[in-house]
């Protein structure tokens, strides 16, 4: 598991535990790790967890990226490696597991999030292909589809609905047959999404 804990004048302010995907780092509220200062991009860098090795990606050529004081677009990271992004930092961690009392907390918050946001429950329906009729439960607070290089997104369940932005600025991501570029959009009821080829709609469950 990939522990980022965010530090900001040697003060520790935010710790997340993550297993495995894709988590988003920003100022943007779409963010896996949400940064709120004007000098981190509204989506500064990505890191992409898979079970042998961590990922760290820059994503604005503007606003740049360090790791152990060194300026970089991309990286592998190692126990103990900092990240530091605008006047924050972040220390990246490798744990092995997380305690079950832990693990019960975790699910007790998420319960009350779910409570407050009263965001309905959605799904992505696969409308072409041979996957035609499959359907796509959006359970978590942020869920990936595609693959990379030929069109990646993230959406992000929030209290005030449902938002999806491209990890892949130059990929051909269609929304209602418009191009996502860059954009975080809100999703609304039927919407169609067109990833790597693969047509499919949003609906929210009623």
């Amino acid at each position: 598991m990939a522990k980022f804990t965010i530090y900001f004048k040697d003060k520790a302010i935010q710790s997340h535990i993550y297993d495995s995907g894709v988590v988003r780092i920003g100022r943007d509220e779409s963010n896996d790790l949400v940064i709120d200062n004007l000098t981190v991009a509204p989506a500064h860098a990505v890191v992409i967890i898979n079970a042998d090795n961590c990922i760290i990606k820059q994503l604005n050529d503007e606003h740049p990226l360090f790791i152990n004081g060194e300026k970089t677009k991309e990286a592998f990271l190692h126990q103990n490696d900092e990240i530091s992004i605008g006047k924050h930092s972040i220390i990246f961690s490798i744990t092995e597991s997380v305690s079950p009392i832990a693990n019960k907390d975790v699910d007790a918050l998420n319960i009350k999030i779910d409570e407050k946001t009263n965001t309905p429950n959605a799904n992505l329906q696969v409308l072409e292909g041979k996957n035609i009729g499959r359907i796509l439960p959006l359970k978590k607070a942020m869920t990936r589809f595609g693959h990379n290089g030929s069109g990646m997104v993230i959406i992000s369940k929030r209290k005030d609905g449902y938002f999806i932005s491209s990890l892949e600025s130059d990929s051909k991501i269609l929304i209602n047959k418009k191009t996502l570029a860059d954009k975080t959009i809100q999703l609304n009821n039927n919407d169609t999404i067109l990833i790597n080829k693969v047509l499919m709609q949003f609906f929210l469950d009623h």
